[in-house]
């Protein structure tokens, strides 16, 4: 059962990442952060890696569906909390996106994107 699970969240991770690169292709895949069902933390601790670290001067979040939320309150709790000063959100891009689900059928989801840049 344990491997089933594995399975199911692979394949999830690897849908959320294929629909969120086509949200901005041109963008390098190291200074973009694909929200999912990690911890929380995880992904902030992610930002703030990325601006300090690796000396971005740009990061995009990435979320689709019901993990928008959770990009939302991680880009602030990253601007607010951990580099308030340092960086800012500079766009946000909504859109949505049409593909087949496991049963066949068409779904619409919704998308987001949040660029932040440091100040």
């Amino acid at each position: 059962m344990a491997e089933e699970t594995k399975i199911t969240e692979k394949e999830s991770t690897e849908e959320e990442t294929t629909s969120a690169e086509t949200l901005c292709p041109e963008q390098e895949d190291d200074q973009v952060i694909f929200i999912g069902g990690k911890p929380f933390m995880s992904y902030v601790t992610g930002v703030v890696m990325q601006f300090t670290t690796q000396a971005a001067d740009e990061v995009a979040i990435k979320a689709r569906g019901k993990f928008i939320s959770r990009a939302v309150d991680i880009a602030e709790v990253a601007t607010k909390r951990f580099l308030e000063g340092i960086i800012f959100i500079e766009d946000i891009k909504i859109n949505s996106e049409e593909f087949e689900n496991k049963e066949g059928k068409m779904v619409r989801v919704s998308t987001i994107e949040i660029i932040l840049k440091k100040k």
